[in-house]
């Protein structure tokens, strides 16, 4: 598909005129799209059991103060996804069900899509990494959802998602993952960030003008990104950055994102500011009716081979999520370093999940000066990176994001984007929170470096070693490999 027609980045909610003109061309990226007519999608949306609005489930358990659980599935074949999807329910229990999409369908090749469906077929057995939902089609789409008895949402990792959303919501999903940022960065190595932008533009203005009409989609950025030691701020920064960006183009429900890090209190406290700051910057830009939840997702980084000791990951994670009230929690399995798990892997981590927040459903985390202390922290840096997003985009928050990550000002550690400046370098201190060795260009306040730096050197003098890039190798292994994180090393 062909760019947006858009010329210039800002953060303006698209004109309908133009928004229609744009879906002219993008429903031509497969044969499918001609399957698509928004208005008899509308009137899908709107006979849909109000237990299969992912919405509508998420504001429940925000009123009661439950975690949900949801794991993540995908194969390539319509009855193998919904033979998957219904024992994930069924068995697993699972709250909340996906879609995750194949890695052709991600970056629109759909051609090899198509023959990834056919090997499938022919061999019996998934030959992709996910769901193919572009060539599969509309009728396909609501096969899916309408075999089991939970929202569906789709997952995947695309920086230009605009035919899949067309094709899957029109297809009867009710919450859609991603975003210009954290679909871009995490997964891309040359698609500029206002190339994502103006894309994932196109399909917040889809979803908002579903909204316009009377039918709610839960839109998700993905907010672990790469996954491996991302200060809780630069997530937090970009989350809410995108959450804004959507509700500009008309999304009202939004689930913002944060990826487990190991220490327990930092973890809690960047999702609470998370939630936090969220509800601040959207009162402060006109987005006030904007639902907003949040989604935990466990530990996204090297997991142990041995299984037991992978229950031992999940169940931290579990523990985490439901101290921290997320409203979700994105559930893993003991078959992460071994490769795509069997369904009874993945709802044996549903089920150990669900253990755990059954367990401390009642309990919380008592208020302390190390709790407050790292919600202040986390805050004022994130406030930080935002606030310097807009400087640099004299207001615009669009064009101020790709000012920020030209300048480096925004910067994700380990990403494989060359629009990402790579500079910053994260480390654990001596109990396992994630700190920064090197700023980069991050736009911080002397106070805050001085913070990091001597939470680093405590770990130095414990260690008895200069801080240094060794530390930070075996951070990033560290908990693949059963080492000490989360206290003092000895």
């Amino acid at each position: 598909m062909k760019g947006c027609f858009l010329v210039h980045l800002r953060n303006m909610k698209w004109d309908l005129d133009e928004f229609s003109a744009m879906r002219k061309e993008v429903l031509l990226g497969w044969p499918t799209g001609a399957e698509v007519e928004i208005q008899e999608a509308l009137g899908y949306h709107k006979n849909m059991p109000e237990t299969k609005i992912f919405s509508d489930r998420l504001a429940k358990a925000e009123e009661s103060g439950v975690t949900l659980t949801q794991p993540r599935a995908g194969v390539a074949l319509v009855t193998e996804l919904i033979e998957l999807l219904r024992y994930l329910q069924d068995v697993g229990g699972a709250d909340l069900l996906p879609t995750t999409i194949d890695s052709y369908t991600r970056l629109n090749r759909y051609k090899e899509a198509q023959t990834g469906i056919e090997e499938s077929r022919t061999h019996g057995r998934s030959m992709l990494n996910g769901f193919p939902a572009v060539n599969h089609g509309l009728a396909a789409c609501r096969r899916v959802v309408e075999a089991v008895d939970v929202p569906v949402q789709v997952r995947h990792g695309t920086p230009d998602a605009r035919l899949l959303a067309e094709i899957t919501l029109a297809g009867g999903f009710t919450a859609f993952e991603g975003g210009g940022i954290s679909y871009n960065i995490p997964y891309c190595k040359d698609v500029s960030i206002s190339r994502s932008i103006r894309d994932w533009q196109y399909v917040d203005r889809l979803v908002g003008f579903y909204a316009e009409n009377g039918v709610i989609i839960n839109r998700e950025p993905f907010g672990p990104l790469t996954g491996t030691l991302v200060p809780p701020s630069i997530s937090n920064a970009i989350a809410i950055i995108e959450g804004l960006l959507a509700a500009e183009q008309g999304v009202r429900n939004i689930s913002l994102g944060y990826g487990q890090c190991g220490n327990l209190i930092q973890d809690i406290a960047a999702l609470r500011s998370l939630k936090e700051l969220a509800k601040e910057y959207n009162i402060r830009f006109g987005y006030g009716n904007v639902a907003i939840t949040t989604v935990f997702h466990q530990w996204m980084g090297g997991f142990p081979q041995d299984e037991s000791k992978a229950y031992g990951v999940i169940s931290w994670g579990a523990v985490t999520a439901v101290l921290a009230k997320a409203t979700k929690v994105i559930a893993k399995t003991p078959h992460e370093a071994v490769g795509i798990p069997t369904k009874e892997a993945n709802a044996s981590g549903i089920l150990t999940t669900r253990q755990i927040l059954n367990m401390l459903r009642d309990q919380s985390l008592p208020e302390t000066k190390e709790l407050n202390e790292e919600i202040a922290i986390i805050k004022k840096e994130t406030r930080a990176l935002i606030e310097k997003a807009l400087e640099l985009g004299e207001g615009d928050l669009a064009l101020g994001t790709e000012r920020a990550f030209q300048a480096g000002t925004l910067d994700v550690p380990f990403a494989p984007s060359r629009v990402s400046a790579g500079k910053i370098m994260p480390v654990r201190d001596n109990y396992g929170a994630v700190r920064l060795l090197d700023f980069g260009n991050l736009p911080m306040e002397p106070d805050i470096k001085d913070y990091h730096r001597e939470k680093i050197a405590e770990r130095g003098r414990r260690e008895q070693r200069e801080p240094g890039f060794q530390m930070v190798i075996d951070d990033i292994y560290a908990i693949s490999k059963g080492m000490l994180v989360g206290r003092p090393r000895h």
